[in-house]
C-alpha cells in the first residue's frame, strides 16, 4: 500500500533529482523509495556507512523491479540532437 508524505528539499536539490529520475525513467518519488528502501534495510547506524556507490549500482542495473516511461525512437532521437545542439 502506498502511503503519501510530504518532505522539504532545497530547490536546486530537488531540480537536479527529478532530471536524474527523468533520465532514468522513473519518477522522483520512485528514486526516493528505493533509496530510504536501501538505506533502511541493512541497519545502517550512520549516513557514512551506507555505500551510496552500491545504490547507484542497483539504479544502473536495474536490480530493483520498476517500471520505465515508454520512449518513441522519434523523441529520442529530438532529445540526442538537442543534446549536441548544446555542445
Amino acid at each position: 500500500m502506498d502511503a503519501k508524505i510530504t518532505l522539504s528539499f532545497d530547490a536546486k536539490v530537488i531540480e537536479d533529482a527529478k532530471k536524474y529520475a527523468a533520465s532514468q525513467g522513473i519518477s522522483l518519488s520512485r528514486l526516493m523509495e528505493i533509496l530510504l528502501s536501501k538505506l533502511t534495510s541493512k541497519g545502517y547506524k550512520s549516513l557514512e556507512e551506507f555505500p551510496i556507490e552500491d545504490w547507484v549500482k542497483t539504479l544502473a542495473e536495474g536490480e530493483v523491479t520498476y517500471v520505465k516511461k515508454q520512449v518513441s525512437s522519434k523523441k529520442m532521437k529530438a532529445e540526442y540532437y538537442h543534446s549536441k545542439k548544446g555542445k
